[in-house]
């Protein structure tokens, strides 16, 4: 086999490609960043491109990370600060409540919780707002209204309405502008009032205690998904740190409900809803609600799924006995006997329920995508947790899929993953899955100099996503070394290394990646409209076991983001 290893000499022309393309993004933002909202854009169609790039300038550069790393250690200046913009922003935190608001924290599973909850609340015929993050293609992404991303025409309107007021009271306030995630979670809460939702249920961003979206006051229930080790910079590096961090989201008087946890975390939860006082109840397996016989159904494909569903229930359920019987939610109302953890009540679900759990849909997790001769199975898992549940969801998945095939069927990796995570537990909980090529690229949709905003990141240079991305092909090739599934490669310099070793090869960008694993057999990645990469001779002999297949089966997974390029790519619907 061949060993491939790309210096950043070699590399210049598309990190040179990469910076003109996020140039481009950043004069655009800044020209149109002071524009007056009440006047129309002076490039007809252009409004909408003009309000992300100059959310992109709200994007913590890397010369503010430092600043940001500091106001960490007086974590309760963070909602003061929120509070801040909120109002200058022309909201205020009593506003919020009319929002009736359910609100979910977890390390894994959060956003398919919410999903499940936002889908069982719009079978009742509710209308309903959803804010999650982060967003696969689009930025409208976060912000939904009846589980339909927001118009290009109402995000516009209303980004301009919040953007204008904070720029407007900048000169009194010191000329600070909320960050890119604040300010997103400021203009949902505008959009969720403007549109009068019956219910808002948001996803935390990152812990819960000190996260933005906790300056809500008065939810109507709160529910905490599995918690797991990630963003230990921020949220500590032990369970119980987490937990405790996940736990602040317990307001006084408010029900919660979380899944079984280690038990460690569950004794910090149980300390904090009692310290809080706040009823915590635990959610039963899925398999005890009663159904006379009939298993439940779920539109979300995963074993880990099932505890996400019975979350979603208990939420569910609580918010609709409180819409239908009002109680007083003071803290002069609780009895401080119920704040102990109790089990939940496993009742039947209404078919309402199950309907919403059936038909619930949510991209880029434990998702399927067959074009042609190549089948993409796509999962954002980006912790140890999640990706052994990514691991037990794709053996199966792929097996399944493999028995109808009418030859021998290649196996390719396409891996990255970013910030503190664990790169190379990741990768060694993956190497059972016997890939017969590893494939590592930075989340760069394509090397091409153009400004596709909503998947612009300024923190974060090209060299360095290059190098996390050779790091991650050695750490496959320690993992693999000496066995069949051994090997690590780069994309341009070659030397030898033991035949009895797998290929792995390192991109500069999604869309080459994915035409090179492809190798013209998926129809829509052939269009002679996309640019194609050109590569050596012996690379190109490299992929023969890819076009004698009769089949082609990608595993995507290690980020959201990355998962959320490849969906931009492999289906236009996403980029519409």
């Amino acid at each position: 086999m061949l060993y491939f290893s790309v210096t950043f000499q070699q590399s210049s022309r598309f990190s040179a490609l990469l910076r003109e393309r996020d140039s481009v993004c950043r004069l655009a933002g800044s020209a149109f960043r002071h524009r007056s909202t009440k006047t129309a854009p002076q490039l007809p169609g252009m409004e909408y491109q003009d309000a992300i790039c100059t959310l992109n300038t709200l994007q913590t550069n890397a010369s503010a990370l430092q600043q940001v790393r500091q106001e960490r250690n007086h974590p309760q200046q963070q909602l003061q600060a929120m509070q801040g913009f909120l109002e200058r922003a022309g909201l205020t935190v009593e506003e919020l409540n009319r929002l009736n608001i359910i609100h979910v924290t977890g390390t894994k599973g959060k956003g398919s919780t919410c999903a499940f909850t936002e889908k069982i609340l719009r079978s009742y015929g509710l209308r309903t707002g959803f804010y999650s993050s982060p967003h696969l293609v689009q930025v409208r992404e976060r912000i939904r209204i009846n589980g339909q991303p927001i118009g290009k025409d109402i995000f516009t309107k209303y980004f301009w309405q919040i953007y204008g007021r904070l720029e407007e009271s900048k000169p009194a306030s010191g000329g600070t502008m909320p960050a890119y995630f604040r300010f997103l979670t400021i203009l949902a809460f505008h959009v969720f009032l403007q549109e009068k939702v019956d219910v808002a249920v948001i996803e935390v961003g990152i812990g819960g205690a000190y996260d933005c979206t906790n300056i809500i006051r008065k939810p109507w229930v709160c529910g905490v998904a599995s918690l797991g080790i990630d963003h230990t910079q921020i949220l500590g590096d032990t369970i119980e740190k987490i937990a405790w961090q996940k736990g602040g989201i317990f307001k006084p008087g408010v029900p919660a409900f979380t899944v079984s946890q280690p038990e460690g975390a569950m004794a910090v939860l149980r300390d904090r809803a009692k310290e809080i006082q706040c009823p915590l109840w635990v959610c039963p397996n899925l398999d005890e609600y009663q159904t006379d016989g009939t298993a439940l159904h779920l539109g979300l494909a995963g074993k880990h799924q099932r505890w996400n569903a019975s979350l979603a229930l208990q939420l569910s359920n609580s918010w609709l006995k409180r819409r239908c019987s009002p109680v007083d939610q003071s803290l002069s109302a609780i009895n401080p006997e119920n704040t102990r953890v109790q089990p939940a009540t496993a009742f039947r679900p209404s078919s309402e329920m199950m309907m919403g759990l059936a038909n619930t849909e949510w991209p880029g997790r434990n998702q399927t995508l067959k074009n042609g001769e190549v089948t993409y199975f796509l999962d954002g898992a980006h912790t140890v947790r999640s990706m052994q549940a990514c691991v037990d969801w794709f053996k199966g998945s792929a097996a399944q899929h493999e028995k109808n095939a009418s030859g021998p069927v290649a196996r390719v990796l396409l891996f990255n993953a970013t910030g503190d995570r664990d790169s190379a537990a990741m990768l060694k909980l993956l190497v059972p899955c016997h890939f017969d090529f590893a494939v590592f690229c930075p989340n760069i949709t394509e090397a091409i100099v153009s400004c596709n905003a909503d998947q612009q990141n300024f923190n974060v240079s090209v060299e360095n996503m290059l190098t996390r991305c050779m790091d991650n092909a050695r750490s496959w090739h320690l993992h693999n070394r000496g066995g069949d599934q051994g090997g690590a490669g780069l994309l341009i310099e070659e030397r030898l290394v033991p035949d009895n070793q797998a290929h792995t090869l390192v991109f500069p960008c999604i869309l080459s990646a994915l035409q090179w694993i492809s190798q013209g057999r998926d129809a829509v990645l052939a269009d002679p409209n996309k640019q194609v990469l050109a590569v050596k001779p012996n690379i190109r002999a490299k992929a023969a076991v890819l076009r004698e297949a009769a089949q082609i089966h990608v595993l995507v997974t290690g980020s959201l983001h990355l998962v959320g390029g490849v969906l931009k790519h492999l289906n236009p619907t996403y980029s519409n």
